[in-house]
Order: structure tokens, then C-alpha cells, then sequence
């Protein structure tokens, strides 16, 4: 379960960007837990002794994927940052009912995900009331900054991971509710995935993207700029 994000539409001086990465690593590792968490509670205990059901990211960083490639990306001032975290082990054999099972830890770590953004993007809709500026009149205060980032970061981990193409979470929800007779497309995206994926992440991608402004100013209350 690969973790990409793709960031293009917000203007990232370094210190924004590196704390972007810094939320990019625990929104994945939050992500990552929420699935080995939820099979646990499936009857599933491989993350548990492999001792995965925990938010310190050292137990879950991918070296390259989570810091090196973000911090050369960042480095290099590109307008979009990829990072990914190791995936939680599970035994979806293990699982008192593994269909169900298998949807719910595959749509576990969307769900952590969307819940972030919603509790962030929440705290900036109704930081007025607690005496804070709004959202309009100072944009660039630490704490709307701050919010908009995990909100950013956590609502587009959501909408990617909900795309249906290997490795993708999208993929395992499908495959478990697909109808036998296409079941034919399940075999075409296993064997194809990859090439599919990388189509989708350069040629497609930016138009699921504007689905991020959407959800953004339904959640906050106030548009993206």
C-alpha cells in the first residue's frame, strides 16, 4: 500500500514544506496503524507481534520512501512530494470473516485518514468562536497554516488510496465487492497494476485532484486560497 501525494496546487516555502513532510509521515503512519489495528480487532495479530500497532514512525518509516525522497524532492523544489510508509502486516486468513474483513482493514486506514481532516478542518471552521481571527483575515497565522497542512496531507492520502489501481487501498475495497463475472478485472489490474498506476499518477491524477479544494472548503468553511 504505497502512499503518494501529489502537491501542486499550494505555494511551499522550505519550512512549510518540511513541516509538510513532517505531517505526511505521521498522517501515513496513523494510516498504516489504523489497518493493523483494525484486523487485530478482526482476529488478526500478525502487526501485533510484529509490533506494528504503534504510532512511533520509526516502526513503520521507510527510509527512502518516507524521508529521503520527500526531503530531495523538497530540496529540489518541486511542486509535488511522494512518500510512503511500510505497510502493516496482516493475514487476512486469519480474519473471522475474510471478505468483510478484508474490506474494513483496507478502508480502515482511508477512514483514520478522513477523520484527521475532519476534526483539523473543524478546528478552522470554528476557531472564531474561541476568539481566534477568521480564517480570511489571517491566512497565514501558524495555527490556520498548520491546520490546512493535516488537513490537506490527510484528505488527499484519502481520496488517492480510494482510487481503485494496485497497490492502492481502492483496489483490495473493489476486488472484495466485485461480482464474480468481472472478477476478470481484478486479474487485469494484478497483473497490470503497476503500469496502470503510473498512468494514472501522471496523466490522471490532476483531474481527481480539484476533488481536494471541494472537501477542503465543505470541511473548513472557507476556500483553499
Amino acid at each position: 500500500m504505497g502512499k503518494v501525494i501529489h502537491f501542486d496546487f499550494l505555494y511551499m516555502g522550505f519550512i512549510d514544506g518540511l513541516f509538510y513532510v513532517m505531517v505526511l509521515i505521521m498522517s501515513v503512519v496513523i494510516h498504516e496503524v489504523a489497518h493493523g489495528y483494525s484486523a487485530y480487532l478482526l482476529g488478526d495479530n500478525t502487526a501485533y507481534h510484529k509490533g506494528r500497532l504503534t504510532l512511533n514512525p520509526i516502526k513503520h518509516l521507510d527510509p527512502f520512501g518516507s524521508v529521503i525522497l520527500p526531503l530531495l524532492l523538497l530540496l529540489m523544489n518541486t511542486n509535488f512530494l511522494i512518500g510512503w510508509a511500510k505497510p502493516v502486516p496482516y493475514n487476512p486468513n486469519n480474519l473471522r470473516d475474510r471478505k468483510k474483513g478484508v474490506f474494513i482493514v483496507s478502508i480502515a486506514g482511508i477512514i483514520a485518514n478522513i477523520m484527521i481532516a475532519v476534526i483539523f478542518g473543524l478546528m478552522i471552521r470554528f476557531a472564531p468562536i474561541i476568539g481566534f481571527p477568521s480564517f480570511e483575515l489571517a491566512p497565514t497565522l501558524a495555527f490556520y497554516k498548520i491546520a490546512s497542512i493535516i488537513v490537506i496531507v490527510n484528505l488527499i492520502l484519502a481520496i488517492f488510496n480510494l482510487v481503485p489501481i494496485p497497490p492502492l487501498d481502492g483496489s483490495k475495497i473493489l476486488f472484495t465487492i466485485l461480482p464474480y463475472k468481472y472478477r476478470f478485472i481484478e486479474e487485469f489490474l494484478l497483473r497490470w497494476g503497476m503500469f496502470v498506476f503510473l498512468f494514472f499518477i501522471f496523466f490522471l491524477w490532476n483531474k481527481v485532484a480539484p476533488i481536494i479544494y471541494i472537501l477542503f472548503s465543505l470541511i473548513t468553511g472557507v476556500p483553499l486560497f
